[in-house]
């Protein structure tokens, strides 16, 4: 292969276990990555989600560091918007100096959440209006780098630990919005084609960053195989995509069209429209998915896809993980 494989878990909870099982499920696999050479290994961050046990991605990755020797790991993302700044630096900070080189953080823009858990998540904060995120970026990369301004008014918080070299920064999103932003901060950036794997997106995105940086962009996929492409569209045959497009022109994107409705009515919106898409997911045999990616690869000269298999069966996804590694 010409190109990096990475994996980004959920730590889906299987039907008839708890969030113990699906976190031993997690470990299990982030073990099996490393042994397979996977580059680097996320976690998601979700809230209020029966069916997820990743609601503290940096949890995870401490526990997962400490059980593996040489795979990256970290956030696949963290939602700045719930947090201080400062608190996000000195929790990767802190990572970083416990496993010097292998630690990344994501960071992403979207709540993770339904309305009930962002305004838990957000409760005591100073004033009702959602933080700009752009503004919340730009000063957690200073607090990382130790160059916010002299003007700002917490340009004399110090974070410790001082960040160690190799803490990796990368901004997820899916918008040329999000790709100039990575770029004027010297951000890896990371397009999620998990939720629009529209070429022409990719694209736009993709071009933006790339005027801006002369760094490779990273691409999230959907991508499962399994020993026949009958067994691998059994397990994501499915899969679709709800997203809740609210009267004051938000949007999220929800697994199912009760979340959907439910997100809409916890919001308090008057009006709001439902669009279900088919996530763009790469499936078949390991051959033929690898067909897939290369296909990506050639248009867009990838070096690094971030694969998501949104399957909860452990089994499923082991050999999914086992039939694309081909050394990885």
């Amino acid at each position: 292969m010409s190109y990096r494989l990475s994996i980004l878990d959920k730590s889906l909870i299987p039907e008839g276990a708890d969030a113990s099982a699906a976190l031993r499920n997690t470990l299990a696999l982030a073990v099996r990555a490393e042994q397979l050479n996977y580059h680097r290994y996320w976690f998601a961050e979700h809230h209020g989600f029966t069916q997820l046990a990743s609601s503290a991605p940096e949890v995870l990755a401490a526990y997962v560091l400490a059980r593996t020797h040489r795979i990256r790991v970290g956030s696949g993302g963290v939602m700045l918007r719930h947090y201080a700044p400062y608190k996000v630096a000195e929790t990767f900070n802190l990572l970083a100096a416990l496993a010097p080189g292998r630690v990344d953080l994501g960071v992403g823009k979207a709540p993770g959440g339904l309305p009930p858990s962002t305004r838990a998540l957000q409760a005591g904060r100073a004033g009702a209006s959602t933080p700009n995120f752009d503004a919340q970026l730009a000063e957690l990369d200073g607090f990382l780098s130790g160059t916010l301004p002299e003007g700002h008014p917490l340009s004399d918080a110090v974070v410790m630990p001082k960040a160690p070299a190799g803490l990796e920064r990368i901004l997820l999103g899916a918008s040329v919005e999000s790709a100039e932003l990575a770029a004027r901060l010297d951000w890896h950036f990371c397009y999620a084609g998990h939720f629009d794997g529209d070429p022409d997106h990719i694209a736009r995105a993709f071009d933006a960053y790339q005027r801006g940086s002369e760094r490779s962009p990273l691409l999230a996929v959907v991508a499962f195989a399994a020993e026949t492409a009958e067994a691998a569209e059994r397990h994501v045959g499915t899969l679709r995509i709800y997203k809740v497009r609210l009267d004051n022109g938000q949007t999220v994107n929800l697994p199912s069209p009760e979340a959907a409705a439910e997100y809409a009515r916890q919001s308090g919106a008057a009006h709001y429209t439902v669009e279900e898409t088919r996530p763009s997911v790469l499936s078949g045999t390991a051959d033929q998915v690898h067909g897939q990616l290369d296909l990506l690869q050639q248009r867009f000269g990838i070096e690094e896809f971030v694969i998501d298999a949104p399957v909860a069966d452990f089994a499923a996804r082991l050999t999914s993980l086992e039939l694309l590694s081909d050394g990885a």
